[in-house]
């Protein structure tokens, strides 16, 4: 990274003493905080608009600690050149003395998952095959977002092809949990996780196949929020459940629900209330009556959660699927096995193959095997869960489970191997929690449930009905207003400290 003294001897500094907004270089008006990194993204967003403050010393405000924390959390990656991003944010404030507005993330610092392009940057997708690949469009979701006036500062790190809840790659490294550097920050977003509970960015998006928003949010207590597929990937209908979807993360629900509204193809997500506790009824799922390996404490943070929202008059019932829950990792190792043809190029060839992580050269091996037979009976397993998933949601407005099955553990290891004794049979067994989600097709919002004795955050999954997005996040809404867990901030590390 190319550490610069900000504002010192730049045209920027000359240009933000001239600017006509009525403030001076750390004079702010109104009641804003000191550190205008402890303001929410949708605040940060009112008072870029109402001039209460400058991007340039929005952007100068979050240089500042990324240099200070990002060397220990390793969150962010393919940095910008300060001086390039100081005169990205003058511009910015230019256009607002004109009374041009480019959105609600106007000048605001927004760093982009390196599973997805932006023109001109970095991207290596964490494979040693593309760590000098430079983007030459931007992604859908980049535009989406550049749209919205936001300004890229960098690429928030991803495991190698996004592939496994634990951050590392051998481009970059591994990033830390913002609780905890030396623990995982999960995976696959896990660098955009970290980056918001550091308050290194203000908000960040991701992609979600396994829990990739989810167990992220969870290992570093904020919002992870998977939309319906067809919110944000597709124009498609409820059979159209793809087993990826792109979404948003925030340090808040009301900064995740902001950004999926620019996210999502048919933005209908500006009006969104607390829901009233009163009139809904949760099932508790829990470890699936011990199908799932469990570390222990989980469950009870959960519990205790759940216990919040039934003493707020919400109906809180254990409930199991009507499934057999083996049928359903089948199901899943089947149908994501099968997507990993599209690596087969770079299996294929032997000096490619030599630089992939092996659990994708595991994953591309279990697809050679794969018959169309196999494939049709992972796709009707698929339908029969949704089915059951109808079912169940007819009884119940959402259904909850833990976000992980285990807490943050150290990054250093690839992935645990055993929980509570039981031995995990692949790298991504110690997820299967997350897959009831993820083949429904469902929005799914993690939400905090607290920390156990070590300090070490944890969330619980809320389930709704396909294409319930609006009403899973009003859940989320209720939920934030009567629990404080988002409140509890970390004590950082900085590079110097």
């Amino acid at each position: 990274m190319n550490r610069r003294k900000f504002l010192r001897g730049s045209a920027a500094s000359a240009a933000l003493l001239s600017m006509p907004f009525g403030y001076s270089h750390g004079i702010f008006l109104g009641n804003l905080p000191s550190d205008l990194t402890s303001l929410s993204a949708s605040d940060l967003s009112v008072a870029i608009r109402k001039k209460q403050v400058s991007c340039v010393e929005v952007m100068q405000a979050y240089l500042k600690r990324i240099h200070r924390y990002n060397p220990v959390y390793n969150a962010i990656v393919s940095m910008v050149d300060d001086d390039e991003l100081l005169k990205q944010a003058l511009l910015a404030d230019q256009a607002l003395s004109k009374n041009e507005y480019w959105g609600w993330m106007h000048g605001m610092p927004h760093a982009i998952k390196d599973l997805a392009p932006v023109k001109g940057m970095r991207y290596t997708s964490g494979s040693p095959m593309f760590a000098n690949r430079i983007a030459e469009e931007d992604s859908p979701i980049v535009t989406r977002i550049r749209n919205q006036g936001a300004i890229f500062i960098g690429k928030t790190n991803t495991p190698e092809f996004g592939l496994g809840s634990q951050c590392y790659n051998p481009v970059f490294g591994a990033t830390g949990s913002a609780y905890n550097p030396k623990l995982t920050s999960g995976g696959s977003s896990g660098g955009a996780a970290c980056g918001l509970g550091t308050h290194m960015l203000p908000t960040a998006e991701g992609g979600d196949m396994m829990g990739s928003l989810r167990n992220p949010g969870a290992f570093n207590n904020v919002i992870g929020f998977r939309p319906s597929t067809t919110v944000v990937m597709s124009d498609g209908d409820a059979k159209d459940r793809l087993l990826w979807t792109s979404g948003p993360m925030g340090r808040d629900t009301r900064d995740t629900i902001r950004l999926l509204q620019t996210l999502a193809l048919d933005p209908v997500f500006d009006d969104l209330n607390p829901l009233d506790l009163k009139s809904i009824k949760l099932g508790w799922m829990g470890n699936l009556d011990n199908y799932l390996a469990t570390e222990s404490g989980i469950l009870e943070l959960c519990e205790l959660g759940l216990k919040a929202v039934e003493e707020a008059g919400a109906g809180v019932e254990s409930v199991q699927a009507k499934f057999e829950m083996s049928d359903l990792w089948q199901s899943w190792t089947t149908l994501r096995h099968a997507t990993r043809s599209n690596m087969m190029e770079y299996y294929e060839d032997q000096a490619t193959r030599n630089l992939l992580k092996p659990e994708l050269i595991w994953e591309i091996e279990q697809s050679l095997s794969l018959s169309e037979k196999d494939v049709e009976n992972g796709n009707r397993i698929r339908a029969n869960w949704n089915i059951e998933l109808d079912r169940l949601f007819e009884e119940y407005d959402f259904l909850t489970l833990p976000t992980a099955q285990v807490f943050p553990y150290s990054k250093d290891i690839h992935w645990p191997k055993e929980i509570n004794g039981r031995p995990m049979d692949t790298y991504h067994r110690w997820m299967e929690v997350v897959i009831l989600g993820s083949l429904g097709g469902i929005p799914v919002v993690n939400v905090p449930v607290g920390f156990d004795a070590q300090g070490r955050p944890m969330g619980m999954q809320v389930m709704g009905k396909f294409g319930d997005d609006k009403k899973v996040l009003e859940f989320a809404l209720a939920y934030e207003k009567i629990t404080n867990h988002l409140n509890q901030k970390p004590k950082l590390k900085g590079i110097n400290d």
